[in-house]
């Protein structure tokens, strides 16, 4: 037996797409609080000494966390090829856009305090701002697109046709998810600020939080009330084989009203996931109000866990639909690498991936503690 048979296509296929899923929400719930803290920064702290003990409860953790971020990438590059093409290049503005926001926030942590000027750091105050709220409103305005289907099609010789612009991403429902990322992530953020800040700051937080809790209970009541009465899904129509070639144009897909939410009829399990995205951002909101600063980073988690889980469990077997040429739409039986190289990777991801997140862990439990100002103001200190 040749040794990558060992694990049949098919359900390396399915592993793949669920470690994409896992790497999406990892870096959520890590590299999402940094965002959600950049987001809260012109609002939880009014003072210099403030804004620095915002920054400074990311500052020893926004590197790690942006890990997760690259192996998503990554691994879109290396296990879903078609996937990689069509999206970092038909959605390219939008790609320079989050990286422009993205590379503003380590300049603005290393800067801002390199002058005693107001303006200066104020400046700075607000680039780091635009760094955490840009990347979660695009993140969530890619989302609401690639469920409305993305106008991309591929020609019979197999080249890639995209004919959309960055203006029109931005559409109503669209935006609705995008304003729903950024309530999840100032949410999380919130969340994290309450845990590792203190005075002021925590306090301001908790009330942000608090809103931003509401407000993702709100927004994703409305997602899903769209998805069902306004949003067509897709839906194939021919036979696919789960272990045949990856060419998006032997099958046949149509776009129905309503048809993100089959998955559900067919397999009532699926409904966790809305279930605990509604229950994890509830008791986010309890537990903040009660002042239980874990139960409230744990609670958000979970809210950002079935947030997330709930669009690939709607959208499976697809990962991206197309508006211009339904056919072309790329689901996991037809868009991922050769059998022998998602089993290679898996091999490297099983080995690796473990000490990514035993390193981790460690990072954090060696940092754990509160931010304060006495820590900030200290001379012998290394802070932001």
């Amino acid at each position: 037996m040749i040794l990558h048979e060992l694990i049949d296509y098919e359900t390396l296929r399915v592993i793949w797409w669920l470690l994409l899923g896992v790497l999406l929400i990892a870096f959520a719930t890590t590299g999402g609080f940094d965002l959600g803290v950049g987001t809260l920064l012109p609002f939880v702290a009014r003072t210099d000494t403030e804004r620095r003990v915002a920054i400074n409860t990311i500052g020893a953790t926004w590197e790690g966390n942006q890990v997760w971020l690259i192996l998503g990438g990554g691994a879109i590059f290396a296990a879903w090829p078609p996937l990689y093409a069509v999206s970092f290049s038909g959605f390219y503005l939008a790609m320079f856009a989050i990286l422009f926001a993205l590379i503003l926030r380590p300049v603005g942590f290393k800067y801002r305090s390199k002058r005693e000027s107001a303006s200066w750091r104020s400046g700075w105050d607000w680039a780091l701002f635009v760094g955490g709220f840009v990347p979660s409103l695009i993140f969530g305005v890619a989302v609401g697109n690639v469920l409305q289907g993305v106008p991309f099609r591929f020609a019979d010789d197999m080249r890639i046709f995209y004919e959309g612009s960055f203006f029109a991403l931005l559409n109503p429902y669209a935006l609705l998810c995008g304003l729903l990322s950024v309530a999840m992530l100032t949410m999380h953020g919130a969340a994290w600020l309450v845990l590792k800040a203190s005075g002021p700051v925590a306090e301001r937080a908790r009330g942000y939080g608090s809103i931003a809790a509401l407000a993702v209970i709100v927004l994703f009541a409305l997602g899903g009330l769209f998805l069902w009465i306004g949003v067509g899904g897709y839906r194939i129509t021919s036979d696919i084989s789960p272990i045949g070639p990856s060419n998006p144009l032997l099958k046949t897909v149509v776009l129905e009203k309503g048809a993100w939410l089959t998955n559900y009829g067919a397999h009532s399990w699926m409904i966790l996931a809305p279930v605990l995205g509604f229950v994890g951002a509830v008791l986010a909101f309890i537990a903040m109000r009660a002042r239980r600063e874990i139960m409230t980073l744990l609670f958000s988690k979970l809210a950002i866990f079935g947030i997330i889980s709930t669009v690939g469990l709607s959208m499976f077997p697809f990962i991206l639909p197309s508006s211009l040429d339904p056919r072309s739409s790329l689901t996991v039986w037809d868009a991922s690498s050769s059998h022998m190289t998602l089993f290679i990777m898996l091999v490297v991801t099983v080995i690796f991936l473990p000490i990514i997140f035993a390193y981790t862990a460690w990072v954090y439990k060696v940092l754990w503690g509160k931010v304060d100002e006495k820590s900030i103001t200290d001379k012998n200190s290394h802070a932001y």
